[in-house]
């Protein structure tokens, strides 16, 4: 190991300024989910599948926003590309306190669909700032920020509900369009060469792929509409693999462990009637998760994100078997620690097997995918325990996405030796 690295990813100004405006710009959208929720149930006098329903929808606003988003800091650069998300986010969040649940379902999912990429650009920037060597302590140190992030987040919101949740709304909707116009303002570089580089722009990054990027276009002149769309887009996911679709599968599985693991943990204190220790539990697990992502940005060597998926699947299973706050917070510690490593080592080897012309929109469906494991967690793990008890929600969880990593390991094992061979 070697903790020394993060003294020197902390001592280059422009990175340790970036880490800060990535931990600040998080904290609008992690407090919006509690606000939105209080606004829909305690203002507006529905019910909590009501704003389940919200949430949803701004969840599948971004899910299919943030790859499109990424793509377009790497046609028009970060500035051009950051205006549509500055003006949304101030227009959405202020008008949505005033909108009837119909039309606040559709704003939500604008507000998503156009929410300023934090994840992929702080991610996509750190890639191109520092050494390829040093980008594991970089994403750990990134990873960290967004622990704390949610931590403080979600408090706000609660904060906010309890003057005004229109006004806390609206606060919500500038906070947001100024922390993307500050990121604006900064402009981190996204390509090898940008102003803020710290690569040398003579020694450019080279990728395997970009032999295959840099093929030209195919020749639509001729062909139907479907076969040039199809054609297009071909050439457009080329830097697509099995290697990258596993990837993707494991911050797929992050994003279904972490919301699963919270609402059986919820799910576990209120059948013991204990909610009121549930912040014990999360100060083992949140505090778990940010000693693993200490002692694994400052390993020398990578490990695949399949094999820690695996491992953390594995260990939520015997929280189940929790009798109380403290036996659950002590079974939260082996998995907690093997949260931020796993969406360090994704973020990771994304940045090393997608070229770097590609890179915003491959950290965007990395960003999509984490979403879509979100989403599918609260109401997977909260029909299990409905079904069966809470212990459930731990073990099903744990026991799917122990498969999916395994299937993800056996998948690139067989692109790398199809890749030896040379196909």
């Amino acid at each position: 190991m070697n903790f020394a690295a993060y003294r020197e990813i902390l001592a280059v100004g422009p990175v340790r300024r970036l880490l800060i405006i990535a931990i600040l710009a998080r904290i609008p959208h992690a407090a919006a989910g509690v606000l939105l929720t209080l606004h829909v149930v305690e203002s507006m006098h529905l019910s909590y599948a009501a704003a389940g329903s919200i949430a949803a929808a701004i969840t599948v606003g971004m899910a299919i926003g943030a790859p499109w988003r990424g793509r377009m800091v790497d046609v028009y650069g970060l500035r051009k590309a950051l205006i549509p998300s500055v003006i949304a986010e101030v227009v959405v969040w202020g008008t949505a306190p005033f909108l009837n649940f119909q039309l606040l379902i559709v704003a939500a999912f604008i507000g998503g669909l156009f929410a300023v990429p934090i994840f992929s650009v702080v991610r996509q920037a750190l890639g191109v700032m520092v050494p390829q060597e040093q980008r594991r302590t970089a994403y750990a140190l990134d990873s960290m920020g967004g622990e704390l992030t949610f931590m403080v987040g979600p408090a706000a919101g609660v904060m906010l509900a309890t003057n005004n949740t229109v006004i806390g709304l609206i606060i919500i909707g500038v906070s947001a369009s100024l922390a993307g116009i500050f990121l604006m303002w900064f402009n981190p570089p996204t390509r090898t060469g940008h102003k803020g580089s710290f690569i040398d722009v003579n020694e450019p990054e080279v990728h395997p792929l970009d032999l295959v990027e840099d093929q030209p276009a195919p020749n639509l002149v001729g062909k139907g509409r479907m076969q040039s769309w199809w054609e297009t887009t071909r050439h457009n996911i080329r830097w697509v693999n099995i290697a990258v679709l596993a990837i993707l599968a494991t911050s797929l599985g992050a994003g279904l462990v972490l919301t699963g693991v919270n609402v059986g943990m919820v799910a576990m204190m209120q059948h013991n009637d204990t909610s009121s220790d549930l912040g014990i539990v999360f100060l083992f697990w949140c505090g778990a998760s940010i000693v693993g992502g200490i002692v694994y940005g400052a390993l020398k060597r990578s490990v695949n994100p399949l094999w820690l998926l695996g491992a953390m699947a594995l260990l939520i299973i015997p929280m189940g078997f929790a009798t109380n706050a403290l036996t659950l917070g002590l079974l939260s510690i082996l998995p907690g620690l093997l949260c931020v490593p796993v969406l360090t080592s994704s973020a990771e080897h994304i940045a090393d097997l997608v070229t770097e012309k590609r890179r915003g929109e491959a950290m965007g469906w990395y960003g999509s995918s984490m979403t879509i494991g979100n989403a599918m967690g609260a109401p997977f793990a909260g029909a299990m325990i409905d079904s069966i008890g809470p212990w459930a929600g731990f073990a099903i969880v744990g026991v799917i996405c122990t498969v999916l990593a395994i299937l993800g390991l056996l998948a690139m094992g067989l692109w790398r030796r199809r890749s030896a061979r040379g196909l």
